[in-house]
């Protein structure tokens, strides 16, 4: 016997032992609304999308080509219409997830309004922006529950037996739009207090994988601006505790922790770290300071000094009070955070890079694979990085160092459409078409997301369509460049009164109210002109 079967026959036998008050109350109906609701709170969600994650894990440690991908969501409408898209052209929300990006949540979704990505807008924003999406997703599950619904009513109907028992199966089968959401802490928003309440918030909301950086909270910088300052391991160890123990308190046992490092990019801290013997975690971090050495002579008040390896050392402050590192540290201060991360409780690792550069990745995981050999990465395929530029530049690179001639070709200008149809730009593209695969297999890339795509992509379509429909296309503009591709590119939302809740509504207005219920999907609905 079915699932949706089992539930009506439990609501039925609820129904009779409730006696007569229940008369209107109709078994399918209730199971029907049961079937389009099944998580009922964001820790089921989170407990959910866990385990997907953590089978993907596996999954892809035995195959490399079974990473995952995500794109950056603002909205919940766009996260659901990117779900509901995947399904249509995949048939499958296999290692397909959500990503959640402070970035757009500082520039798209703070009171304050658009807010570089410093960590100053309101961080219950975060927490918010999760349960928004799920509830979009969850409300798309309901929508396509509802249609199969309307489905198998028809054909009891008609009385077609077969295709009443199909419609049970996918009703049976039904693959839900609910994937797991990475998400941006940031730096923790405050001290290791702070991160753990706001991951609290962000797990009840429905995250199962919390991502973090080890900037310094107050000074925090996009990953892809300068500036950035980065805190002793301890202080960072500390806020992945924070979050571990927030996934434990709520009962999300295999909850993720994706720890990110900005060393690479970050040549300045506000600290210096808590040494207590040579070669400490502490000491370690204290060793890649810019330092000189001083005699005791020559100490002028205020100086910050440092007893390093029987030596007397100034560390080079700036006139911030930030402490510098010496330069050509930032790779080895990468592998450090890396494995220190690993080795206290993260499951994933984030390195943010300043160009999308496969070797480059590959030599810096190798390095922590050393001493953890099953390390993995989180990546950021980021609109930040000029790709058409880096990669032709790269293959320029290539083709030189080889001895090929490279002549025909100005480095500098190799974003120019001139060179779009050349050997080299071709060569270029089929780097970047296969640099997901190519970085999953040699850098030990588990994930791929972009951050903000549909921040520009909304951008994009936006200018598309003001150009036209204000210009001398007018109402075609619309047309030609928006409704005729959705109708003829099968776009859910072109019936967008059936997107926003329209016929779910209808539904529940026939089981509340019955033959009395005053419907909006009749015959004079324009909607019925899409079909």
């Amino acid at each position: 016997m079915s699932n949706y079967m089992n539930d009506i026959d439990a609501i039925a036998s609820l129904k009779c032992a409730q006696g007569s008050a229940w008369d209107a109350i109709s078994p399918e109906h209730a199971a029907r609304m049961k079937a389009q609701n099944k998580f009922k709170t964001g820790l089921d969600i989170a407990r959910y999308t866990a385990k997907i994650m953590r089978d993907d894990m596996a999954r892809y440690d035995a195959d490399t080509s079974e990473y995952t991908q995500s794109l950056g969501c603002w909205h919940g409408f766009i996260g659901q219409q990117k779900m509901i898209s995947i399904k249509k052209h995949f048939n499958s929300t296999d290692r397909k997830y959500l990503y959640l990006s402070g970035w757009m949540v500082a520039a798209l979704r703070s009171d304050f309004g658009p807010l570089p990505d410093q960590s100053m807008h309101e961080k219950t924003s975060v927490a918010g922006l999760i349960e928004e999406l799920y509830t979009f997703l969850r409300q798309a599950d309901a929508r396509e529950l509802g249609g199969l619904f309307r489905e198998l009513d028809a054909a009891r109907k008609a009385d077609n037996i077969q295709n009443e028992r199909d419609i049970q199966s996918k009703i049976d089968n039904h693959q839900t739009h609910i994937v797991p959401i990475i998400a941006d802490i940031d730096a923790g928003f405050g001290n290791a207090e702070a991160t753990y309440l706001l991951a609290k918030k962000m797990i009840e909301a429905g995250a199962c994988c919390i991502q973090i950086e080890n900037q310094v909270s107050d000074e925090k910088q996009c990953g892809h601006q300068d500036g950035k300052v980065t805190v002793p391991h301890e202080d960072f160890l500390a806020k992945i505790r924070a979050v571990r123990y927030a996934f434990l308190e709520l009962g999300v046992d295999d909850g993720v922790i994706v720890a990110r490092t900005d060393s690479l990019g970050a040549g300045l801290t506000k600290q210096i770290a808590v040494t207590n013997e040579a070669g400490d975690l502490g000491d370690q971090y204290n060793s890649f300071l810019d330092v000189e050495e001083i005699a005791p002579a020559n100490m002028v008040n205020g100086d910050v000094v440092l007893n390093q390896n029987g030596k007397l050392v100034r560390p080079k402050r700036l006139p911030s009070n930030l402490f510098q590192f010496r330069q050509g540290t930032g790779v080895d201060r990468v592998v450090l955070d890396c494995i220190t991360s690993l080795q206290n409780g993260a499951d994933l690792l984030w390195i943010e890079t300043e160009k999308p550069h496969v070797g480059q990745i590959a030599e810096m995981v190798n390095k922590i694979r050393e001493t953890c050999p099953n390390a993995k990465l989180v990546y950021n395929n980021s609109p930040s990085f000029n790709w058409t530029l880096n990669f032709r530049q790269q293959v320029f690179d290539a083709w030189a160092e080889e001895g090929k001639d490279v002549s025909a070709y100005d480095r500098v200008s190799l974003m120019s459409a001139e060179y779009d149809e050349t050997e080299l730009s071709i060569e270029a593209d089929n780097l970047i078409q296969s640099f997901q695969a190519d970085a999953a297999r040699e850098a030990g890339i588990f994930h791929h997301l972009i951050t903000l795509p549909t921040y520009h992509t909304a951008a994009l379509s936006t200018d598309n369509l003001a150009k036209e429909y204000f210009g001398e296309q007018g109402m075609l503009g619309y047309v030609a460049g928006v409704q005729r591709k959705e109708i003829r590119q099968g776009i859910a939302c072109v019936k967008h009164q059936n997107m926003a809740g329209s016929d779910m509504g209808d539904d529940h207005k026939e089981y509340f109210s019955g033959d009395a219920a005053l419907k909006a999907s009749g015959e004079d609905n324009t909607m019925n002109q899409f079909g």
